[in-house]
């Protein structure tokens, strides 16, 4: 059997060591602990971390963040590591995303797997070498520009966040969406991790990183309104955000996107990128279990 812990100040080159074999499905717990560190006061991108151990190294965690999400990477003893910190966070789960087989192991381990979701995906994980990125026409000609979002931008860049979030993660339209959704704009803000598209001086695309690293992004949250779609914005933003990461030494991009959502897999081809042939899971449920 392993040696579970929980993981504390002083294990984070044992934390680096593991997540740096499964680089591609592990962005989200990555770059959490080294915004946040591993300390766990339930601000923004901290959360509780719990390791398996064989011979004094690490071969599986999950983590349980502030917003309720676990997020797993346990080829082994998943079972072990996801009970674990469920135990030691005592949080609510709002979610569950990593590989997405071990995203369909937690639901069943935590007897989740009749929860009613706003979203259960296995999605396509892509990749990109930043020196192979394609860069669209319009944005290499000026005809659109990409930068950082302006202070006055972000009223409308949060209702297009609760757009996104209503189309894209299944969200309703509560009362409470919009103000989450103005603090995920303000963070990224804070963060300097979106970028506007701009034709002319109109706001017309978004795109951000959700997570970060020196050397590599993830991209998360693309968006153009419906009215202004098939014009080419979509590549644009996302291709403009990677030249602006690529100008800061950062060598490769991910994503991942839903199987059935042609529209985006284009865009994100149009631009360079190609399936890894790994699947990420991103589980949403309906309301927070207790």
């Amino acid at each position: 059997m392993p040696t579970l812990r929980t993981l504390q100040s002083g294990d984070e080159a044992s934390l680096e060591a593991f997540l740096l074999q499964h680089s591609d499905t592990s962005m989200f717990l990555h770059s959490n602990w080294r915004a946040a560190g591993l300390l766990d006061q339930g601000a923004r991108f901290q959360g509780t971390y719990v390791a398996a151990y064989t011979n004094e190294s690490i071969v599986a965690v999950a983590a349980h963040f502030w917003n309720g999400m676990i997020i797993v990477q346990a080829p082994v003893y998943l079972p072990e590591v996801v009970q674990a910190v469920v135990a030691q966070s005592g949080r609510a789960i709002s979610g569950i995303s990593g590989p997405a087989a071990q995203v369909e192991a937690t639901k069943s381990v935590l007897g989740l797997s009749n929860r009613t979701t706003q979203l259960d995906e296995s999605e396509i994980l892509f990749s990109l070498i930043l020196r192979d990125l394609q860069i669209p026409q319009a944005l290499a000609s000026a005809k659109v520009q990409c930068r950082l979002p302006h202070p006055e931008e972000l009223e409308l860049l949060t209702e297009w966040r609760v757009a996104y979030s209503m189309e894209t993660l299944g969200q309703r339209d509560t009362p409470s969406l919009k103000p989450v959704c103005r603090l995920a704009i303000e963070a990224y803000q804070t963060t300097a991790m979106h970028w506007v598209l701009l034709a002319g001086d109109t706001p017309v695309s978004y795109s951000a990183f959700n997570a970060s690293l020196p050397d590599i992004v993830q991209i998360g949250g693309v968006w153009t309104p419906p009215l202004l779609r098939g014009k080419g914005y979509a590549k644009s933003v996302v291709a403009g955000s990677l030249l602006d990461a690529r100008s800061q030494g950062v060598k490769r991009a991910i994503l991942f996107t839903g199987h059935n959502n042609q529209a985006a897999q284009a865009v994100y081809r149009g631009i360079g990128f190609l399936p890894t042939g790994e699947k990420y899971g991103l589980v949403l449920f309906e309301e927070t279990q207790t």
